[in-house]
């Protein structure tokens, strides 16, 4: 078989921890805030019991990314186990992913000082217009622009983190245990901020570019952004926690700020706690500044770290997008949602699943701007999604896990579950929504499995596999013979071709060009034919017929961005006289705007290359030869 395929391995922990950073970093800039609306005094146990569950969620993820060494997450993963089971996984993380972009885009405002209101709701609509604007054509700036504000927020953060060090012996003497506070409302509150952990899935999908030893190169990516993350948010919240008890206001407001009555609330107080909700890290940021510096210099320094913060979110929310497309596009490729959804435009974008992507993100919006409420949402993809992920690691007997590392597994599993459970009982908002989610993909699915039941019935796999008949390569070409090209799918359309070359005495070729998904951290995990079964089962399927007719079949595997370009390049190499296409089940409109894949080849084929298009619906019917 002629494979034809790049997997770079050139993404070192230099680049990777700055990505990972980027995703995983960002939720410091609303769990801060959150935590201390939540929980009050008592926000820094929290954020001391959520940096022990990172910690413990960061050594999963090191095996994770050892044990998939081209590309992890919750859909790989639990595919391994079952696919309904990895759909579900999948969806979780669609979920998350969703919330992610409507609450990185409202905080992102809040931060440069947008009220609520409809200038907040148009702005935010705006910047996901423009980020879809910017993610149709392409354009590979995002990737430039997420790495230099991260670095940015990485800086300002390590000069906050120096300008907050005063502050923490008054954190550390204003902890406290409010007295009527249950141990069981303590305990819903620490599932209130686990979005924490959100961004963590992001390194599984960064393997397939990893510089090898893999696990090596993950745990250098994974334990310094922990350290980073978990060490600070302690930090800023003994700080926050110091600096708000030597303000007057605040010390007037109840605690925790969520069990206030908002009626009972004075316009001034509401403000004062909107903005600790909101702008937490700015408000830190000001005061240790303005402790160090004077006020002047305190008011800028905030306010810079307030734009930085903001280009930080809106980076998450670039992300986000592209990670719902991400998953959309996968799902689509391997037929668990819709096709049109796997369609790509000229730059190589999957654009419907964009369009949906940037619809959805518009719709939260709308529904929903209110941090807490959108962390509600928010928290039942990331645990669900990262629950999965560890649980189907544990449960695969087939991974090469040591039995201290499955127990280990197992018991993470188990403690997620339960904050899972937790999450599903008390926050009905948020279960209805991915249950709403989760229950219209899998309603897609079987309506898809209805749909694939009409179409031929596919051959038997033969004994030794798709692969290894795939492998088959014939031992001599007649280069008198003439040669057809088939750059289509389905058993009707290998039937018709076979049956062709079979009466032509020709040499059959197959080649079969698989897109490359685009991933949500910004490097591609590039296929192999060894693990893309439906490549397998395409090829494979051509190859048995021709096996059986007696037909020479020489089968190609590409990876690209360009399916067009990649069937004329093979087609007039190897000299093929026909080449057969599948019909186009696009709109008209839509071949218009986009273009096509058949139309994009008969306009560039050249004139003694005889083009055959059929339906892939069609039967075959055998003629003699």
């Amino acid at each position: 078989m002629l494979v034809t395929e790049k997997r770079p391995r050139n993404l070192t922990h230099w680049h990777a921890g700055p990505l990972l950073y980027g995703d995983w970093g960002t939720s410091r800039l609303y769990v801060l805030g959150l935590a201390f609306f939540f929980t009050g005094v008592e926000s820094v146990f929290f954020l001391l019991a959520i940096a022990l569950l990172m910690t413990a969620v960061a050594w999963a993820y090191t095996h994770i990314c050892r044990l998939f060494p081209d590309g992890g997450g919750v859909y790989t993963a639990a595919r391994q186990i079952n696919p309904v089971f990895s759909v579900v996984g999948a969806t979780l993380l669609l979920c998350g992913y969703l919330i992610t972009a409507a609450i990185s885009v409202v905080e992102a405002l809040h931060y440069i000082s947008v009220p609520d209101g409809p200038l907040l709701v148009v702005l935010s609509i705006a910047i996901l217009l423009l980020i879809g604007t910017v993610n149709w054509l392409g354009a590979k700036s995002a990737g430039t622009f997420a790495l230099v504000i991260a670095v940015c927020a990485i800086v300002i953060s390590a000069i906050m983190a120096v300008l907050c060090l005063p502050f923490v012996p008054q954190g550390i003497q204003r902890l406290t245990l409010l007295p009527d506070v249950s141990n069981l409302d303590r305990w819903i509150s620490f599932t209130g901020i686990v979005l924490a952990l959100a961004g963590v899935e992001a390194v599984a999908n960064m393997t397939g570019l990893m510089k090898e030893p893999v696990e090596k190169t993950a745990k250098k990516t994974i334990w310094p952004v922990l350290a980073e993350v978990a060490v600070l948010n302690i930090l800023f919240g003994l700080a926050l926690t110091g600096m708000l008890g030597s303000m007057e206001a605040f010390n007037s407001l109840p605690q925790p700020f969520s069990a206030a009555d908002p009626a009972t609330l004075s316009p001034e107080a509401a403000e004062h706690i909107e903005s600790i909700k909101n702008t937490a890290m700015e408000i830190v940021a000001t005061e240790a500044a303005t402790h160090a510096l004077g006020p002047a210099m305190g008011a800028i320094f905030g306010k810079v770290a307030a734009w930085v913060f903001a280009g930080l979110l809106l980076s998450a929310t670039n992300t986000a997008v592209m990670a719902m497309v991400s998953v959309l596009y996968a799902m689509a490729q391997d037929r668990e949602l819709p096709r049109p959804l796997k369609r790509l435009n000229y730059p190589g974008v999957p654009y419907i699943a964009l369009i949906v992507s940037i619809i959805l993100s518009i719709a939260i919006v709308l529904i929903e701007r209110r941090p807490e409420k959108l962390a509600e949402l928010y928290i039942i993809g990331v645990c669900g999604a990262i629950t999965s992920t560890v649980a189907s690691v544990a449960l695969n007997d087939k991974l090469g896990l040591g039995r201290p590392a499955r127990i280990g597994m197992f018991a993470l599993a188990a403690f997620l579950a339960l904050v899972t459970i937790t999450i599903v009982l008390t926050r009905p908002s948020a279960t209805i929504f991915a249950g709403a989610v989760v229950a219209a993909v899998l309603v897609s699915r079987q309506l898809l499995i209805i749909q694939q039941r009409r179409h031929p019935e596919p051959l038997e796999e033969p004994e030794v596999g798709w692969l290894a008949l795939v492998n088959k390569m014939p031992e001599d070409l007649d280069p008198s013979a003439p040669r057809i090209m088939l750059a289509a799918r389905g058993r009707y359309q290998s039937e018709f071709a076979v049956d062709t070359a079979k009466r032509r005495g020709a040499i059959l070729f197959a080649i079969y060009v698989r897109t490359l998904r685009v991933m949500s951290t910004g490097p591609q995990v590039v296929p192999s034919i060894e693990d893309d079964r439906q490549a397998q089962e395409a090829l494979g399927t051509t190859a048995l017929l021709a096996e059986q007719a007696g037909v020479p079949f020489v089968p190609i595997y590409v990876v690209s961005d360009d399916i067009a370009a990649e069937i004329l390049d093979y087609t007039v190499t190897f000299g093929c006289d026909t080449l057969i296409m599948g019909k186009s089940r696009r709109s008209f409109f839509s071949r218009k705007l986009e273009g096509d894949v058949v139309t994009r080849v008969a306009e560039n084929l050249p004139d003694e290359v005889a083009l055959i298009l059929r339906s892939a619906d069609k039967p075959h019917k055998r003629r003699s030869a």
